[in-house]
């Protein structure tokens, strides 16, 4: 299963089915706190915030779909600011059953981007 792109997930953004996950930290979803590299702070529109070490510190494939809030097959895309938290989220996610993808240019490509939206 390859990687997601922007073009992909600009395209896709709001699609029925589709799950945007954001594993970075509380402050870093809300745009309370980010990166200085990044012209804009804030989360992808209809995102949800999970950070990557509650998937990780999850027990068992349960406790991430409670996390997540999703049955098993579900559609997930992953970002973090710069692709490697989540694509460690990715690998979690697969194993508890979904079908997860890596958006690698995550948050810091994204929010370079003035045309694109956040929230």
């Amino acid at each position: 299963m390859s990687d997601v792109g922007r073009e992909e997930l600009e395209r896709r953004l709001g699609e029925e089915g589709l799950v945007v996950l954001d594993v970075r930290s509380e402050a870093e979803y809300r745009g309370e706190a980010g990166y200085p590299c990044d012209a804009r702070h804030g989360h992808l529109p209809g995102a949800r915030n999970v950070e990557v070490q509650a998937l990780a510190d999850a027990a068992d494939a349960p406790a991430v779909r409670a996390l997540v809030g999703e049955p098993e097959g579900a559609e997930v895309i992953a970002y973090c600011h710069s692709g490697g938290r989540s694509s460690l989220a990715v690998q979690v996610l697969r194993a508890a059953g979904y079908d997860a993808r890596n958006y690698v240019g995550s948050w810091h490509e994204w929010a370079a981007s003035p045309e694109l939206p956040i929230e």
